[in-house]
C-alpha cells in the first residue's frame, strides 16, 4: 500500500499527538539498552532488504538511515541507547477515534507430536498447500472480495480459499501435506492462533514450525464468543481454561473452532536454534517482552512502541507495563492504529501470561526523525 494510502487510513482511524520524551511516564527507568538490541534486530533485516513473512508497510527512509547508523554503534549501554532513541525518534500518543487502545499477549507454546499419525496423535498441522496464492496489503485478484487476503489459483482462474470446517472436512484433497501430528484438535488451534510451536516428538526431541501461510479468511476469537454466550466470564479466563472447555466438549468445541474460518499453514523451522524465539511478521526470531504485534496495514516494521500499561503475572496480580517494544509481527485479530500484540516468549509460564493480558494501555509510536 503506498505511503500516503497508509497514512490516509491512520488518519482516519486515529490522530496523533506530538510528545516529548519527558512526558512518557516512567521512560528513563526502563532498559533501553533491551530494546536497541531488538531494535538491531529489525535493523538487520531493513539493510538487508530481507523478505517479510507477513509485508507490512515500506518504512521511512528516515528509519533506514538510522537503521545504519544503529549497525555502527551496536553495542550501547543503558545511558547509551536511551539516547540513541531520544536523538532520533520523536513520541507521538495514538490516540484513536475509537476509544483506547487494547494490548493482548501471545506466546510459543509446547505441545507433545508426531511426525507419523497413530491411535494417539492424528490431528495435523498442514503445510502450505501450492494453489495457495497469498494476497499483498491493499490489493486483490480478479474474483476475489478485497476483504480476503488470500486464494485459489485453479484452471479457471482465482477462487476464495476454502474456510476452515471445508479443510478440516477433507477440501484440499491431495494438496492437504502433514506437517507433523497433534493429539488434540484444541491443541492444534491453540497453535494457529499464535502461529508457531515448539513439538516434543515421541523420540524426545523438539521440532519448531513456524508461520507458511493462511486461507485468507477473517479471524473470530472464539474466546469472545464462548463470553457472548455466557459460558465465560471474561474477566476470569484464562488459556488454560480455554483449553479446558475446548478438551471437555468436543462436539460443542467442534462447531466453535468453525467459527474461527481463519487457517494457518506451518512449516518445520529447523533453522531456529533452541533460544531463538519464533519467526514474526518481519521475518526473523521473536524477542520476548520486547517484540510486539501490530497492525501491518498502518504501521512497517522496525518503528518503536512506548507502551504505557499493566502486566498481569497472575489472575489477581500485576505489574506495571512500561516499556519500549519494537513492530516485529503481525497478526489477523490485531487490527486498529493503538492494538498490539505482546510477545511473551516460550513455554507454559509464557502462555499463562498471555491469556491473561487484555488490558487498555496506552500506545505512543517513536516516529523517525529527518537525518541530516
Amino acid at each position: 500500500m503506498p505511503e500516503t494510502e497508509a497514512a490516509s487510513r491512520l488518519a482516519a482511524q486515529a490522530r496523533l499527538e506530538a510528545l516529548s520524551f519527558q512526558d512518557l511516564d516512567a521512560w528513563a527507568n526502563d532498559d533501553h539498552a533491551a530494546a536497541f538490541k531488538a531494535f538491531l534486530r529489525s535493523c538487520h533485516a531493513l539493510d538487508a532488504s530481507a523478505a517479510e513473512l507477513r509485508p507490512a508497510q515500506a518504512p521511512e527512509h528516515h528509519l533506514l538511515a538510522i537503521c545504519r547508523e544503529a549497525l555502527n554503534n551496536e553495542n550501547l549501554s543503558r545511558s547509551e541507547a536511551r539516547r540513541f532513541f531520544e536523538t532520533h525518534f520523536q513520541p507521538f500518543a495514538i490516540i484513536p477515534h475509537s476509544g483506547n487502545g487494547f494490548l493482548t499477549g501471545y506466546y510459543e507454546p509446547e505441545f507433545l507430536g508426531s511426525r507419523t499419525p497413530d491411535s494417539g496423535f492424528k490431528v495435523p498441522l498442514l503445510a502450505r498447500p501450492d494453489d495457495l496464492v497469498t494476497i499483498p496489503q491493499g490489493e486483490t485478484l480478479p474474483g476475489i472480495d478485497r476483504a480476503l487476503q488470500a486464494a485459489r489459483r485453479t484452471a479457471k482462474g482465482y477462487a476464495p480459499y476454502p474456510d476452515r470446517a471445508a479443510i478440516e472436512d477433507g477440501g484440499l484433497g491431495s494438496l492437504a501435506k502433514p506437517v507433523v501430528y497433534l493429539r488434540e484438535p484444541a491443541e492444534a488451534f491453540i497453535i494457529h492462533v499464535q502461529g508457531s510451536s515448539r513439538i516434543r516428538l515421541t523420540d524426545g526431541s523438539v521440532m519448531r514450525v513456524a508461520y507458511a501461510g493462511r486461507n485468507g479468511r477473517p479471524y473470530t476469537s472464539i474466546g469472545r464468543v464462548l463470553v457472548q454466550r455466557g459460558e465465560m466470564d471474561l474477566e476470569t479466563m484464562t488459556l488454560e481454561k480455554l483449553m479446558g472447555w475446548l478438551k471437555s466438549h468436543p462436539g460443542p468445541a467442534k462447531e466453535l473452532m468453525r467459527q474461527n474460518q481463519s487457517y494457518i499453514f506451518f512449516r518445520e523451522a529447523d533453522e531456529l536454534s533452541p533460544e531463538d524465539g519464533p519467526i514474526g511478521g518481519a521475518g526473523f526470531p521473536l524477542v520476548p517482552g520486547r517484540s510486539l504485534a501490530v497492525d501491518r496495514s498502518l504501521w512497517a516494521y522496525g518503528l518503536p512502541f512506548w507502551l504505557e500499561g499493566e502486566l498481569p503475572s497472575t489472575l489477581d496480580r500485576s505489574e506495571p507495563l512500561r516499556r519500549l517494544m519494537i513492530a516485529q509481527d503481525t497478526g489477523s485479530a490485531i487490527v486498529g492504529p493503538a492494538r498490539g500484540d505482546f510477545f511473551f516468549g516460550s513455554g507454559e509460564e509464557a502462555g499463562t501470561r498471555a491469556g491473561l493480558l487484555r488490558h487498555t494501555t496506552r500506545f505512543v509510536v517513536l516516529k523517525p526523525k529527518a537525518q541530516p
